[in-house]
């Protein structure tokens, strides 16, 4: 039930199908055994299709169709199946010209950038060439079971600059046929009685350039339950079993894609790295929401922003699917602090700070994380912790939460030079109070590097660095 591709941070163009495919077959019985024997006759003529030369791909917001059984014909008929695949960007219609209601324009794609995406589509044809035969129609009448469903076909196929539309179309054809092979597999494992589980791919990017994999899972079965088939997928890819590579939440994010809940992903990319003499950079590991003041309709500035760094890290160990609950609300926090005993009931609702230690009991309460507490005296003592920082980056990768007076703030990363003791600290500032603009919270710093002179020497800091459960 995998699928594997190469790494896309490699691939010059991805080509992808995400297409809702209609199941529906007659079920003269219930009886399990002839039961799965129609299903995957249904398969296997879905399978059947996609090799057929009715199979058509069309490529979105573009006049390009291609027929990818019928030796790879293409239209419009300036593209020869020989044409290289990162070709067909240039027939990709773009905003300016659908507002304008002009033509598709030709775009050209910049060398050296990130991968391309190209959303592709999956029809059939109906007709054939030729005369029409005249329509038969006939009347039976039987008892039985209907079933329909929809299968959410999502195949990726990550091509170099090299490949051409034909060498690409028949890897996706192949990827589509092994797609419905998996999904088949699922849907017979998880039958019950009549219920069915639809089947759900993922795609999940592996580390040390294993590539992607695509992962048929059943749709509806809580993570708890394929503990089994994640361990196998750790055992297949010499994965080490104390990270969870393949829950739901590591399903891998195309570029081309929003996120719904409207939250800013790991902002800290968009940054250039401080030049330093024998310096490393160690950052955090794996995707993580920025929260800050004023979102969520919550007007929290002023008092805030350690209740917004938590946020941040509650996300990260959501993202990483280390955890499946929410990212908690203030009130949640507030009455997280309350149960545990930290805080009186009249806590709830109020706009009193908390700090690293409130942060420590919050993980540990709602996420059941661990956290060590780093005492720092004044601040002028942080530029000496770089060895700290820096194994923690590198060994649990997750955001750490500083507080220091009536500020907070999250530490996503350092800059560290062992033969010097140099120091840059990479800070994600929850005082922010703007939109999700990304060029506007790179450019003004609110999430940037700094040196040791951003701290107040002389103030008192304790720092929550949160520990990774060691799960698949």
């Amino acid at each position: 039930m995998v699928f594997v591709n190469s790494d896309p941070s490699e691939a010059a163009t991805i080509l992808r199908v995400k297409e809702p495919l209609e199941f529906k077959c007659h079920l003269d019985s219930t009886d399990a055994l002839l039961m799965q024997k129609v299903i995957s006759r249904t398969f296997t003529s879905l399978r059947s299709k996609v090799k057929s030369e009715s199979c058509v791909l069309t490529v979105c917001d573009s006049p390009v169709v291609i027929w990818p059984n019928k030796g790879v014909f293409v239209t419009p008929e300036e593209i020869t199946p020989s044409a290289l695949c990162e070709d067909i960007q240039q027939w990709i219609q773009t905003d300016e010209h659908e507002a304008s209601g002009k033509k598709s324009g030709k775009k050209k794609i910049k060398k050296g950038s990130v991968a391309s995406v190209l959303n592709l589509r999956l029809m059939m044809e109906v007709t054939t060439p030729g005369p029409l035969p005249a329509p038969v129609l006939s009347r039976t009448v039987r008892r039985s079971h209907f079933l329909s469903t929809v299968l959410p076909l999502d195949c990726v196929v990550c091509t170099k600059s090299s490949d051409t539309i034909k060498d690409a179309c028949e890897r996706l054809v192949e990827a589509l046929t092994h797609q419905l092979c998996d999904m088949e597999k699922v849907t017979l494992q998880h039958m019950n009685g009549t219920t069915l589980l639809t089947p759900e791919p993922l795609h999940f990017l592996l580390p040390e350039q294993k590539g992607l994999v695509t992962v048929v899972y059943p749709a509806g079965a809580p993570d708890s339950q394929l503990e089994t088939q994640r361990k196998e997928l750790h055992q297949q890819f010499e994965l080490p079993h104390d990270r969870p590579y393949f829950r739901r939440a590591n399903a891998h994010h195309f570029p081309n894609e929003s996120y719904k809940d409207g939250y800013l992903r790991n902002p800290h990319v968009a940054l250039t790295h401080p030049n330093m003499e024998n310096g490393k950079v160690y950052l955090v590991q794996g995707l993580y929401s920025y929260h800050h003041y004023m979102q969520d309709r919550m007007d929290d500035s002023g008092w805030g922003c350690a209740y917004r760094s938590l946020q941040t890290i509650c996300s990260w160990f959501q993202q990483q699917g280390y955890v499946e609950r929410p990212v908690p609300s203030h009130r949640e926090i507030q009455q997280a602090l309350v149960d545990v005993g930290d805080k009186q009931a009249s806590f709830v609702g109020s706009r009193q700070w908390i700090g690293s230690i409130e942060v420590q009991a919050v993980l540990s309460q709602l996420l059941e994380v661990t956290s060590k507490i780093m005492f720092v005296s004044q601040g002028s003592e942080l530029a000496s912790k770089g060895r700290e920082l820096a194994n923690h980056f590198a060994t649990e990768g997750t955001p750490v939460m500083i507080g220091g007076g009536v500020l907070a703030h999250t530490i996503l990363g350092v800059a560290w030079s062992e033969t010097t003791g140099q120091i840059r600290y990479l800070i994600l500032d929850p005082h922010y109070t703007g939109a999700e603009d990304l060029q506007v919270i790179t450019d003004k710093g609110w999430c940037g590097w700094k040196g040791a002179d951003f701290w107040d020497q002389t103030a008192y800091y304790n720092l929550c660095l949160p520990q990774r459960p060691k799960i698949i």
